[in-house]
C-alpha cells in the first residue's frame, strides 16, 4: 500500500469535497508515477483511448504501491485492449437512448423513471456502460429539471424515480435540492433511487449540507452504491455509509463482473463480507454490458454462474448478489 505520508499528499484531512474533486488525477503517467509504476508509461493508449481517465486521489490512496495488477487500479488505468473492435460490443451497450421518453428521461421499467441528472462522475470507470452517451444532450438537470419533471407528472404509473448519469451527486446540493423542490407536488413519488459512486471513490460528498437534505426528504431513500472490490472500502467509506443510513437511507450495492478484478470466490465473498460490515447489502452482481471498449474484461456465463454458486456455498441468501445482465428492451434485469 500506499505510506501514510503519501496517503497524507493524495487526499488532505478535512478537504472539501469540491476541491477533491478538483485534484482528481486526470494523467495517466501522473497515475502510475504516485503508484511506482512509471515504467509502465509505454503501455498506454494515446488519448486514454478516446475516455479520459479521472480517478480521486483518496481512491488512489487505496491502491496497493508497485503492483500493476491492484484491482482498483485496474478499473480505471486505460489499457491498449480498448481499442480492440469486439464482436457484439456496441456504442450504445443497453439501448438507452431507445427508452428516452424526455430530455435525460429513461424509462424502461414499469413504474420507475431514470434520470440522467448529471454527465459527469468523481472517478471514470474503464468498463463503464455509459462511456459513449451523449451528456451533452441528455441532462434531465437542466433548465431546473422542467422537462424530466413533466414528464413525471403526467404518467402517474411512475411511484419511483432513480437517479443516475454519470453520477447524480456530482450536482451541487442546492441542485438537488431544485429537484425535491419540483417533487413536492407529484404525491405518486414515494421513493427515491440515487446510484453513485461517490460515497466509495470520494466519501467527503456525504457532508452536512447532503445529509440535511436527504433527511428532509418525505419519501423512501435507497442508495445504490457501485464497489467491486473489499478494497474499495477504508474508515472513510464506513463512515460515509453510517452518515447516509442515520439519514434513513436503504443500502444497497451493485457490482459488475469484471475479469482480472473480481472474478473469484475469493474475491466476491469477501466483497460482500467487507460490504456488510459497513451496512451495505449486495444487490446485484452484473454481467458485462457489452459496450465498445470493455471487451477484455468479459467473463463467460459459465463462470459467472460457477462464482454465484460458490458463493452461495459459503455465505447466507442475503450476502449474495443477483446475478444478472441487462438487455435492451427486456421489461427487467434478465436473471442468469
Amino acid at each position: 500500500m500506499i505510506t501514510a505520508s503519501h496517503a497524507a499528499r493524495l487526499s488532505p484531512p478535512e478537504a472539501d469535497w469540491r476541491t477533491l474533486w478538483r485534484e482528481a488525477v486526470t494523467d495517466a503517467r501522473q497515475l502510475l508515477a504516485l503508484l511506482d509504476l512509471a515504467h509502465l508509461a509505454d503501455t498506454l493508449p494515446a488519448d486514454d483511448a478516446g475516455f479520459a481517465l479521472r480517478v480521486p486521489r483518496g481512491f488512489i490512496a487505496r491502491m496497493r504501491s508497485g503492483d500493476a495488477r491492484d484491482p482498483l487500479l485496474l478499473q480505471v488505468l486505460p489499457q491498449l485492449a480498448e481499442l480492440v473492435q469486439a464482436r457484439g460490443f456496441t456504442m450504445d451497450a443497453v439501448g438507452d437512448m431507445a427508452a428516452r421518453e424526455a430530455q435525460g428521461v429513461l424509462h424502461k421499467y414499469q413504474g420507475r423513471a431514470l434520470l440522467i441528472a448529471s454527465g459527469s462522475c468523481a472517478v471514470n470507470c474503464r468498463y463503464c456502460f455509459r462511456r459513449h452517451f451523449p451528456y451533452g444532450d441528455e441532462m434531465a438537470a437542466a433548465g431546473q429539471w422542467r422537462q424530466a419533471l413533466e414528464h413525471v407528472r403526467r404518467d402517474a404509473s411512475i411511484n419511483e424515480l432513480i437517479l443516475s448519469g454519470g453520477d447524480p451527486l456530482a450536482l451541487a446540493t442546492g441542485k438537488l435540492e431544485e429537484l425535491s423542490r419540483g417533487l413536492a407536488d407529484i404525491p405518486q413519488v414515494t421513493r427515491l433511487r440515487i446510484h453513485t459512486r461517490l460515497p466509495v471513490v470520494l466519501p467527503e460528498r456525504i457532508d452536512g449540507p447532503f445529509i440535511d437534505w436527504l433527511s428532509a426528504l418525505p419519501m423512501q431513500k435507497v442508495i445504490v452504491l457501485h464497489a467491486n472490490h473489499a478494497n474499495e472500502f477504508d474508515d472513510g467509506v464506513d463512515e460515509a455509509c453510517a452518515r447516509l443510513r442515520n439519514a434513513g437511507v436503504t443500502l444497497l450495492n451493485q457490482s459488475v463482473l469484471l475479469k482480472g478484478i473480481n472474478d473469484d470466490a475469493d474475491t466476491l465473498v469477501a466483497l460482500s463480507e467487507r460490504m456488510f460490515a459497513a451496512g451495505v447489502l449486495p444487490y446485484y452482481l452484473h454481467q458485462l454490458d457489452r459496450v465498445q471498449g470493455a471487451a477484455h474484461f468479459e467473463v463467460t456465463d459459465a463462470q459467472a454462474q460457477s462464482l454465484i454458486d460458490a458463493m452461495r456455498n459459503r455465505l447466507p441468501g442475503y450476502l449474495v448478489p443477483k446475478l444478472v445482465r441487462e438487455v435492451g428492451g427486456d421489461p427487467s434485469k434478465r436473471p442468469l
